[in-house]
């Protein structure tokens, strides 16, 4: 037999009191004493009396809910990241609700996206979302309290907490030039959320700090999947100029040059050195160990929680871009380039 639902009037006759002071009691909505309050509460968990979320919402109340929009749920880091924002939302005694909206996200899609902006949840975190200027432009007009994580595309009025993509790129290729390696390559990844351009002029900067001139052909594109980066390393090692590292603009395509480099009888480290980015799981088992570089995934996700419920409870938020810097993880993946002696890096994962 299927279980009632328990109602509020159930949830009034335990605690003997009126329809009316008992929603008043659990919306918080008007004056109730704290002892007439502590009554309802104990009965309504008594008869497990669970409140209306849309009701709540057509009252103009809080639902207590965190929507996290994605854009691709297969995605390594994505996963990892909502990993990372749902303990941070129990911490709230929050639930977290993931939209999982497949492709970019558009005008039409906005249009689609309305009701999320508007009542479901309280606020929506938006990680490394795939949208359009107009999209964009359609939630900086929203009332609604909104974090951006990992958006560097463009300056935006919307809080965006992210991962330092620059410098931790500079680092990771001047690390290959302190090996003696001179002809290094970079995969980039797609364009939506600007961190592979970010990345790309970290690895431009460190060669020019270092007075390297970049052949054309070295700079690939891919699409951050590890078919791509196999594809793209492919070509890599079929030109004429091959380079003897290769900084990869996230792990996902370094393992697909590693595949590449199995095939056409290249080693790594010894004949070619990757760095990888982000640093996910199969990163340490794979073989050999990749290098990559670290952001602070748990660290990234507190600080978008946080500036996320400051707007929520409508106090002012700390600064409208949170940036958090990335570390370089040393693994099996790099060596000195052939000819160069130098002391290897000691820092391991």
């Amino acid at each position: 037999m299927k279980k009632q639902s328990v109602t509020l009037v159930q949830v009034a006759a335990k605690a003997g009191v009126s329809v009316m002071t008992a929603s008043r009691a659990m919306s918080g909505d008007g004056y109730v004493s704290e002892d007439t309050k502590a009554k309802v509460q104990a009965a309504a968990k008594a008869l497990g009396y669970a409140p209306n979320a849309l009701a709540r919402v057509m009252k103009g109340g809080r639902t207590n809910v965190i929507g996290v929009v994605v854009n691709d749920l297969s995605s390594v880091v994505v996963n990892a990241f909502v990993s990372a924002l749902t303990e941070e939302v129990r911490k709230y005694e929050m639930d977290l609700f993931i939209y999982n909206s497949v492709g970019q996200l558009d005008e039409q899609t906005q249009r689609r996206h309305s009701q999320l902006l508007h009542g479901l949840w309280d606020g929506l975190i938006y990680v490394l979302p795939r949208m359009t200027d107009e999209y964009l432009e359609a939630l900086e007009r929203s009332e609604s309290p909104i974090v951006l994580v990992n958006f560097c595309r463009r300056e935006t009025t919307l809080p965006v907490v992210q991962g330092d993509n620059f410098n931790a790129a500079r680092d990771a290729v001047a690390g290959l030039i302190s090996q003696g390696h001179k002809r290094i390559a970079f995969i980039k990844g797609t364009h939506w959320t600007g961190q592979s351009a970010e990345r790309e002029r970290g690895y431009r900067q460190a060669m020019a700090d270092a007075h390297l001139q970049i052949d054309d052909h070295w700079v690939q594109q891919g699409t951050f999947s590890e078919q791509s980066g196999q594809e793209a390393c492919a070509r890599l090692l079929a030109h004429d100029a091959r380079p003897t590292a290769i900084f990869c603009a996230n792990d996902e395509m370094a393992i697909g040059c590693m595949n590449a480099a199995r095939e056409l009888n290249v080693q790594v480290p010894e004949e070619l050195s990757l760095i990888g980015f982000d640093d996910v799981s199969a990163a340490s088992i794979v073989r050999p160990q990749l290098t990559t570089m670290r952001h602070p995934l748990p660290l990234m996700a507190q600080a978008a929680v946080q500036e996320l419920m400051r707007r929520i409870l409508g106090q002012p938020g700390k600064r409208q871009r949170v940036e958090f810097p990335a570390e370089m993880v040393v693994r099996e993946s790099t060596a000195p380039a052939a000819g160069t002696v130098t002391k290897r890096r000691t820092r391991k994962a």
